[in-house]
């Protein structure tokens, strides 16, 4: 069974930093990708930042040069550092396992908050 757990979020003031960190256990094998997602209130679930198995990195226009998504194979876990945080970022970031292009799974979420 796939579990993850997420953990590092909290309250900042604007201009601070935060790290995320999601370790997957219950995974054989290589991961194909992992990520952070993001849903604010009254808001769609939103992509912050994807990597891949190669470190291949994709991130949204709006935490692009501010976010930085980084992946440890041998402990399955991803992290992202948070730099220069808006209220903007403020949201629920919820961390996404690709295990096999068709197999998904996601954590229960993180809230993170930035006071202005």
């Amino acid at each position: 069974q796939v579990h993850l757990v997420e953990s590092g979020g909290g309250l900042v003031q604007a201009g601070g930093s935060l790290r995320l960190s999601c370790a997957a256990s219950g995974i054989i094998g290589s991961i194909y990708a992992m990520g952070w997602y993001r849903q604010a209130p009254g808001k769609q679930r939103e992509l912050v930042a994807t990597i891949t198995s190669t470190s291949i990195t994709q991130y949204s226009d709006s935490v692009l040069g501010r976010f930085t998504i980084s992946r440890d194979n041998a402990k399955n876990t991803v992290y992202l550092r948070m730099d220069s945080l808006k209220p903007e970022d403020t949201a629920v970031y919820h961390c996404n396992v690709r295990w096999t292009p068709s197999l998904v799974y996601w954590g229960q979420g993180t809230q993170v908050t930035v006071s202005s």
